[in-house]
């Protein structure tokens, strides 16, 4: 009788996932359908082979999703490196559930341990010294020391040292900006119109979305001696098309990323005595759950992925990070621009891209919006991002939401 009431109670955990999508966020997210996800990224990394490189140790601060997990995942079953990552995710609770995030980590420790791999995962705000202090303390313990810094964080707001909080906001810069955008909740074409922000705004998304942390976390890092001799350091940003300049490069979220570029150059010349070396990676436009709250950028999404898939250049983020290390060698003779990025955007940047990603941009309407962009497209990868739209996956079945990730249960 005791085991068929235990039984009972474990049925009544499971659960019919299916998404439920409020604007640009799902406020679901399914734990099949991640794992699978993570899967298939592993795939395509083995496929392509080892990749040559000093990464044996690999930090990745935002390691749950998106570049963050691709770079854990090409670190791991590319290089072969034992991973430590920093998260900020939230379990499952009685009928909510986990953040994809959370099922990604999950997914990931169990195919990483399952090859006798070190992964361990560390939940909590990478913006807190408390946070780097922990991290620090598992590298000595774990590691040693690191080869390689992956510093992937994607936030709305961020408590600096000094105990103020700043928050990011996804404005112009200088005056207000109006052009096309596709409205997600029905994907109609119309005109949106960004207020400029205020001076104070622009600073405050700096502090959050610039580059302070990722100096203080190799600060730390450094004097805590837990750096190798060399190791290298990365930091994702985004450039993209004159059509998004307004609202990105000339935006607030422009200004936050040319404090991350110059704080590179200023990491590399505070840590030279020891060769680290930092670099910024300039990415393709993708899918994410940050992009997708920006103004403007979803058509442009919408747009570029049909064009970039008809000439075979569309790549998602495990793509972009393959080549990231195998390409552009990070970790060996690393290549970069005259302004010493890496430059992973050289696809979408190319002139047969952009030139009719920008004719199609002059006649692109609710009505064709079928025919010029690649609609479906978008929202596959936007439920990809949540477990969702997965091959194999079946989504009719009963699942438990609550999963463990391994490394927080030790």
């Amino acid at each position: 009788m005791k085991n068929s009431a235990k039984a009972g109670n474990e049925r009544k955990k499971n659960m019919i996932i299916a998404p439920k999508v409020k604007d640009f966020l799902c406020l679901t997210a399914h734990p099949e359908g991640c794992k699978k996800n993570v899967q298939k990224q592993i795939e395509y990394v083995r496929s392509h082979g080892a990749i040559e490189g000093n990464a044996k140790k690999v930090l990745v601060i935002g390691g749950s999703t998106g570049y963050g997990l691709a770079s854990r995942i090409v670190a791991a079953f590319g290089c072969g490196a034992d991973t430590l990552s920093i998260m900020f995710e939230r379990m499952a609770k009685g009928k909510r559930t986990a953040t994809p995030g959370w099922y990604n980590t999950a997914a990931f420790e169990e195919f990483a341990q399952a090859e006798g791999k070190y992964a361990k995962t560390i939940n909590g705000d990478a913006f807190s010294k408390e946070i780097k202090d922990q991290t620090i303390e598992t590298i000595r313990k774990d590691f040693g020391k690191v080869d390689v810094v992956i510093y992937s964080l994607a936030a709305p707001r961020r408590t600096a040292p000094d105990g103020v909080t700043y928050n990011s906001v996804l404005k112009t810069t200088g005056e207000d900006f109006t052009n096309k955008n596709l409205n997600l909740k029905d994907n109609t074409v119309e005109l949106k119109t960004i207020p400029a922000a205020t001076e104070e705004e622009v600073e405050a998304t700096v502090k959050v979305m610039g580059g302070e942390d990722w100096k203080l976390w190799m600060e730390a890092l450094s004097e805590a001696d837990v750096l190798s001799e060399n190791a290298v350091t990365v930091a994702y940003s985004y450039i993209g098309s004159e059509l998004t300049y307004p609202i990105y490069f000339e935006g607030t979220i422009g200004a936050a990323k040319k404090d991350l570029h110059k704080a590179a150059d200023d990491i590399t010349e505070a840590l030279k005595d020891k060769g680290v070396k930092a670099y910024i990676s300039v990415n393709k436009g993708l899918v994410t759950q940050a992009s997708a709250a920006i103004p403007i950028v979803p058509l442009y999404m919408s747009l570029l992925y049909k064009v970039m898939k008809e000439k075979g250049l569309h790549e998602g983020c495990i793509e972009q990070i393959e080549r990231l290390f195998e390409e552009k060698k990070l970790l060996t003779d690393v290549q970069t621009d005259e302004n010493g990025w890496i430059r992973l955007d050289d696809w979408e940047l190319k002139d047969e891209v952009q030139d009719e990603v920008k004719r199609r941009w002059e006649l692109v309407d609710t009505d064709n919006i079928q025919e010029y962009g690649d609609i479906e497209g978008y929202w596959d990868d936007f439920y990809h991002m949540f477990g969702f739209r997965e091959e194999g996956v079946d989504y009719d079945a009963d699942v438990d939401p609550a999963v463990v990730i391994p490394s927080l249960e030790a």
